[in-house]
């Protein structure tokens, strides 16, 4: 890494995800000398692996730097219990042995989240409170409340003797909201009354949107009419984090004379914990979905996971009618409270066109506002501008359409100095702002099955190769001669297979490998590696003539 100074004590920021991408969020604050920095690490999210990723469910930061920097880190610190901001910490944090930061509510979906995925290493956590600064090595650090679309949720005031950062995570102004407090806008105004400069590294998923984000208060009014209006059962499926939407369906539910089934082990895992810390007072207890069948159909409301099209969620397997104890009608209703992640579009509509064949009626965000993100629009974010008053701006958290739209209005409203960036630079804040692009070396990890590996280590190439052109092995013998001894036997896996008793495609590989064996001289044979490639080439090539499509083709020539 180049060094920018061996003296001056600098704040710098770079992240190593979340910054070109909606996902995998993680930052790291560094403050000292650029040749003797402390780190102090912000989130540590996935992202989740799309069709394009055959067998990879998560993806997460490339942790190479921080761990070069092991020895200077001095802790990390959760802005919220979303995935795409925790989901990685019991994967990458425990070989730091560093304390992790967190509220009580992140802490224990933490804890929840290593015992339901029957995790053996653990992290070492320290709860603290909105409101009370902490210290972590050469930073000071104070969580403030915002609000979002799960309990908890802290934007972080993070000081140092060089200058001081407001780090807003996930957040939005939300005049009522349910479940969460409301955005602290008194400190933020006190924030904006200091003299002192300020950094704000800010969400920018919503910066493409005009106007205000809806109150997650006109949500619960419309569900709450939706289901005073349904004439029979009402299953709502949503984000399992969102508890605000869950107290809602349970409200509207009791207001219509209706009962709470909850169906998901996250569903039961999220509103579990909330019990324990007080966060569902005088919200009825929830049946388990074994209720589900004894309770009269117009005097049951069904929440339940797979807002996502996850194949193995409830509404996944009530949608194709295999759930065990939960099936729907002609004539019940499913409200998607949610929306579609990116690559997910497919599945969820799939989800749907099965209900609606079935005779349900789907009711989605499209249809009514029943959803909203927890994400800022452009008027919030000018509020934010105006309480704050932030001497430098770093468009944070979305992909490179959202981040330059942020730093086109932050532009626009006369920030000083606004940094646009990606995931891999480095931004001096202070003393004096400056950009360095490409300082740290940035990628991401796949997680496959049990495996933490690189791109390059999963085979992954393979894999779509496999889906798009299927495989072809060949086993042939040889003796010391160069003779064929036995075979060779061919095997055929995903090519078309179109007559049962002449199959084009197999005789195609026949021929090939055959044709291969007559024209390679017998002496040569014994070179396996060779003949074998020989082989290879041949069938691959003489199969995509054929067929338009190139197989994986694996040959084994073994000698006797």
């Amino acid at each position: 890494m180049a060094k920018q100074s061996t003296s001056v004590e600098e704040f710098v920021f770079v992240p190593l995800g979340g910054i070109g991408e909606i996902g995998m969020n993680m930052g790291l604050y560094g403050f000292g000398p650029a040749d003797d920095r402390y780190w102090l690490v912000v989130d540590c999210g996935v992202s989740f692996g799309g069709p394009e990723l055959p067998g990879i469910e998560l993806v997460m930061p490339d942790t190479r730097f921080l761990e070069e920097e092991a020895d200077r880190v001095v802790g990390l610190v959760l802005t919220h219990a979303h995935e795409d901001h925790y989901g990685a910490v019991l994967d990458l944090w425990p070989g730091y042995e560093k304390p992790v930061y967190a509220t009580a509510f992140a802490a224990a979906m933490l804890e929840a989240k290593r015992v339901s995925n029957g995790i053996d290493d653990d992290v070492d956590i320290t709860i603290f409170e909105p409101g009370n600064p902490f210290k972590v090595g050469p930073f000071t650090v104070e969580a403030i409340n915002v609000s979002h679309s799960i309990p908890e949720s802290c934007a972080l005031l993070i000081d140092t003797p060089a200058g001081r950062v407001l780090h807003t995570g996930d957040w939005k102004i939300d005049a009522t909201p349910v479940g969460t407090p409301m955005t602290d806008i008194e400190r933020f105004r006190q924030i904006g009354n200091d003299d002192r400069p300020l950094a704000l590294v800010c969400d920018s998923t919503n910066a493409m949107k005009e106007g205000d984000s809806p109150s997650e208060t006109e949500i619960a009014v419309n569900i709450e009419r939706l289901i005073a209006t349904a004439k029979h059962r009402v299953a709502v499926t949503i984000f399992a984090s969102n508890l605000g939407r869950m107290i809602s369906i349970a409200r509207a539910a009791a207001k219509a004379g209706r009962e709470i089934v909850a169906a998901g082990r996250a569903v039961h895992r999220v509103a579990g914990i909330a019990r324990e810390l007080g966060l569902l007072e005088g919200v009825p207890e929830f049946h388990d979905q074994d209720a589900y069948g004894y309770l009269p159909r117009d005097k049951v409301v069904l929440i339940c996971t797979g807002s996502q099209g996850e194949a193995r969620a409830a509404m996944a397997r009530i949608a194709a009618g295999t759930h065990p104890v939960i099936d729907l009608s002609p004539g019940d209703t499913v409200l998607f409270s949610s929306w579609a992640i990116p690559g997910n579009e497919k599945a969820v509509i799939d989800i749907q066109n099965q209900l609606v064949d079935r005779g349900v009626e789907v009711i989605t965000s499209r249809d009514e506002l029943i959803h909203v993100t927890g994400h800022p629009r452009r008027h919030e974010l000018v509020q934010l501008y105006d309480w704050v008053k932030p001497d430098i701006l770093v468009p944070a958290h979305g992909e490179p359409m959202h981040l330059e739209a942020h730093a086109a209005l932050g532009r626009e409203r006369g920030i000083k100095t606004v940094l646009s960036i990606r995931n891999g630079d480095m931004v001096r804040l202070f003393p004096t702002p400056q950009k360095f692009e490409k300082e740290v070396p940035t990628g991401v990890l796949y997680l496959d099955g049990n495996l933490l590996c690189a791109p390059e280590e999963s085979n992954v190439r393979d894999r779509r190769k496999l889906a798009f052109g299927g495989l072809v092995v060949v086993t042939l013998v040889v003796d010391r001669q160069g003779k064929v001894v036995s075979g060779p036997s061919y095997d055929l896996d995903g090519l078309p297979e179109l007559e049962e008793d002449d199959d084009p495609l197999r005789d195609v590989v026949v021929k090939a490998t055959q044709g291969t064996i007559k024209s390679f001289p017998a002496k040569r044979r014994a070179d396996t590696a060779r003949f074998g490639e020989a082989i290879r080439r041949a069938v691959r090539s003489e199969v995509n003539a054929a067929w338009g499509r190139k197989p994986i083709v694996k040959v084994f020539v073994h000698q006797v």
